[in-house]
């Protein structure tokens, strides 16, 4: 019969959790022991093998459950300790063959994560003599603090020039004690610095259980970053997404079709944008500058927001530069091509979040990112209009370099703001800058910090540094801002202390947790209007199935091309001049489609719905899109030394990425296409086709698209001139004829009133007049596709004076002409 072998000694009770009223010194005491016993345990097993002795289960001597009260193995039953017995144990002798096995009882483990067994991580285990159970009760409700009211005038040039100082460069924080009191200062680096030996995933585990925000992440959003912007946009009254001036007025005007203007920087992959994205969709647009790599831009990742109304540029090369924000010449370009993109005008706002790995050397994080926090402020000051606010994420703040950027923000900005939304971990060092209205009359700042950072990059790999942007005296003068400045350094401290210590008590003591995780996430996002939802990927749909969603319960029927040729019979229905408006065609009139970014579709508005793929064309258009649209050969310059392009021109807007405008009066519908239309084109990209709003012209000023009739050269014309269409951007294209849409829905009419010189509206069933345009006066989608007459430029239609074909059944340009004089005499 084989007898089993005993490999291992029975495992001990559990450990009593430990207690956090002991002792330091009894915690060293039982890691002490531990550490003894584990050592002398394995000096035994190294010994030469001896004989052991045999063991007689039925011996009353040798019996385990004879041994004393005080024993060990006393806590187990006889049934066990017999059964050992059985196999040849005896207490106070090892077990195998020759009794080389450990004579203790293995001892319950207290590994934590992923430590190996036993290891002890010195200076841990202590505890770190701050409260932190005296924290606030965390809420949703943040407070905003101002920096006073900067009442110095921004200095010149000449001023500036002797602000700079050098000195050695250097690595260590702990004596910057300008700005924060030295005992507050080291014990925010011990507290760090007990951290350094624990294993990452295990200090991360204790942040989560710890911190009673935690559990809000990223919501709906691509990471933490947007639910940031979230939080920071509700607490400073949506400052970013619907900004306003010093005395409260929007700095944006909806009825003018003007967008919002914003830029990211440093910031990929993209969390503040998707955020300002989702709050204003197609009616703003973004630029973006970040480091090419594995930190870009992800737009493939928004799934909450039209990644297609962001457009990234890279600095010097646009597309392909390197988006290395510490470059001057990247500033530089991206200013340029900021201003160029907004009419000289610049960015309603800038959000910068930049931040780099300083593994092993968080506490000089700060003096690391120096030049990087520079480069944000300047780009800011570069490519804001004036009015324009400000976002930037920023570490500790104690080293008068880092003070004296702030001090230049608080002489270029009417207020400026140091805050930390409850979506910033406590225990890190992150704040937010926050800057309101920029002041006219920076440049002279903005030329200085651009030298600065040209010294910067001077001395880069040198002992030498920049130490000061701002004389230390001058900032310590400015009382107000000094103090502020020592409140606010001072008040994140202790936030931040007790923080780290509130995580190094959840890593000590497994058991703890924080309770209203739940309640806070869901108090939060209903504060700040986020739906409470996971993220998910955005479901695809075919283009049949997506019209029919989109159309909702519309007649199909209505979406059919119906033209009405204008002849001398027509034109006669054309007597309401001021009812109509004029639209020069350069193609066939189709639906288009989107389904997001490259996924466009085309149908030609014939039963039965069938659409198809647009083909050969690089074009994104956000989601839920319908658009009326003619594809048109664009052209540029004569003869052989002319380029050709395809492109869209849009003749009426439907649905514009989601929201549904066909009952909007036709003036509207075009302004707010080409408010869509200048939000998703995207000028650094010239391998694109361009998509464009067609030009419309009141039918009493059709005199005005005559002038923009040439007859001009082509490549396939043989030599031969042709006729030519000039566009506001000095493209042509050839015309195939002129589109007349009614505008005005029955019964009301418009008319001309001699006596007020002023248009009114007529409303030819009741008699009424009004000058208000009556809400049911506005020809919808439906009536003005409907309506539609078409006027063919074919050969033998005269409309330019270099042509004398001339076909006297047709209507040619000074028919029409006469029939509006006729019909419109103000």
């Amino acid at each position: 019969m084989m007898k089993r072998r005993v490999e291992a000694a029975p495992l001990q009770g559990a450990k009593r959790p430990h207690d956090d009223s002991s002792s330091d010194e009894e915690s060293q005491l039982s890691r002490q022991d531990s550490s003894q016993n584990d050592s002398l345990s394995d000096q035994e097993d190294q010994r030469p093998g001896f004989s052991m002795p045999s063991v007689i289960a039925d011996d009353p001597d040798n019996d385990p459950t004879q041994n004393d009260a005080s024993s060990d193995f006393s806590m187990y039953n006889s049934v066990s300790q017999k059964l050992m017995a059985k196999m040849g144990f005896r207490e106070g002798s090892g077990l195998g063959k020759f009794g080389q096995g450990r004579k203790e009882i293995i001892e319950a483990s207290t590994q934590r994560g992923r430590r190996g067994l036993g290891l002890t991580l010195q200076g841990f285990q202590g505890e770190l003599s701050v409260d932190w159970r005296d924290e606030p009760e965390p809420t949703a409700v943040q407070k905003v603090d101002w920096f006073p009211e900067c009442t110095t005038e921004n200095p010149d040039a000449t001023e500036l020039r002797d602000w700079m100082k050098m000195g050695p460069r250097k690595l260590k924080i702990e004596d910057e004690t300008e700005f924060c009191t030295e005992d507050l200062l080291h014990t925010l680096l011990r507290c760090k610095t007990v951290f350094d030996n624990l294993e990452g995933e295990e200090m991360r585990r204790a942040r989560t259980r710890s911190n009673p925000y935690e559990t809000i992440r990223g919501g709906i959003f691509l990471n933490r970053a947007a639910m940031k912007m979230s939080n920071i946009d509700h607490c400073f009254d949506q400052m970013f997404t619907n900004p306003k001036d010093s005395q409260g007025k929007p700095l944006t005007k909806d009825r003018e079709g003007e967008l919002l203007y914003f830029g990211d920087v440093c910031a990929g992959p993209g969390g503040f944008s998707e955020y300002i994205l989702w709050r204003r969709r197609w009616h703003a647009k973004g630029f973006g500058m970040t480091l090419k790599g594995p930190c870009d831009f992800k737009l493939e990742d928004f799934f909450a927001a039209p990644s297609e109304l962001f457009e990234p540029y890279y600095g010097e090369g646009g597309v392909d530069g390197d988006g290395d924000i510490t470059r001057p010449e990247n500033i530089t370009a991206f200013r340029n091509f900021v201003l160029e993109s907004t009419e000289r005008r610049g960015m309603h706002f800038l959000m910068a979040d930049g931040g780099f790995s300083v593994e092993g050397q968080e506490n000089i994080q700060e003096i690391l990112s120096k030049q990087l926090l520079l480069c944000q402020f300047l780009t800011a000051i570069s490519t804001l209009r004036t009015g324009g606010h400000f976002v930037c994420k920023t570490f500790d703040l104690f080293t008068p370099f880092s003070v004296g950027l702030i001090y230049l923000l608080y002489l270029s900005f009417d207020r400026i703001s140091l805050f930390k939304p409850i979506t910033s971990r406590p225990a890190n060092s992150e704040r937010y800058v926050v800057c309101r209205g920029l002041k006219p009359g920076s440049d002279a700042i903005r030329e200085y910090m651009f030298r600065v950072n040209l010294k910067l990059n001077q001395l880069r790999n040198t002992d030498t540094d920049v130490t000061e942007v701002v004389p230390l005296s001058l900032i310590k003068e400015d009382t107000d801002f000094y103090q502020f400045m020592v409140n606010s350094n001072e008040s994140l401290c202790v936030v931040q202390i007790k923080a780290l210590a509130k995580i190094h008590a959840f890593v000590v003591d497994q058991t703890l947790s924080e309770t209203r995780q739940a309640e806070i996430r869901k108090e939060c996002l209903k504060l700040w209007g986020v739906p409470d939802k996971a993220r998910v990927t955005p479901t695809s749909s075919d283009p049949k199935s997506k019209f029919y969603e989109l159309i909702k319960n519309s007649d199909v029927e209505s979406f059919q091309t119906k033209l009405t040729p204008l002849t001398s019979t027509s034109l006669e229905k054309l007597r309401h001049i001021l009812d109509h408006r004029c639209i020069v065609g350069g193609g066939e009139q189709i639906f288009l489609l989107s389904l997001g970014k490259s996924q466009i579709y085309i149908w030609e508005g014939k039963l039965p719905v069938r659409w198809r793929k647009l083909e050969s064309f690089k074009l994104e258009l956000p989601r839920d899109t319908l658009l009326s649209v003619e594809i048109v050969q664009e052209l540029k310059g004569e003869g052989k030394a002319q380029r050709r392009i395809n492109a869209v021109h849009v003749m009426d807007a439907l649905i514009l990425n989601g929201t549904d405008v066909r009952d909007r009066h036709f003036n509207q519908r075009i302004q707010m296409a080409e408010k869509f239309v200048k939000a998703v084109a995207k000028p650094s990209r010239p391998d694109m086709n361009p998509i464009r709003v067609k030009e419309v012209y009141r039918l009493e000023e059709m005199e005005k698209i005559f002038v923009r009739l040439e007859m001009k050269v082509t490549k396939s014309s043989g030599g031969i001139p042709r006729l030519s269409y000039t566009g506001r951007d000095d493209r042509h294209f050839l015309p195939t004829g002129l589109y007349v849409v009614k505008t005005v829905n029955e019964p009301w009419t418009m008319a001309y009133s001699k006596n007020s010189k002023m248009k009114f509206f007529f409303n030819k069933t009741t008699k009424d007049s009004t000058y208000e345009m009556p809400a049911n006066a506005a020809a919808p989608f439906s009536v003005c596709h409907a309506e539609r007459y078409f006027w063919a430029w074919v050969d033998g239609v005269i409309v330019h004076d270099s042509q004398t074909r001339m076909d006297p059944e047709k209507l040619s340009k000074d028919d029409v002409l006469s029939f509006v004089h006729q019909n419109h005499q103000p």
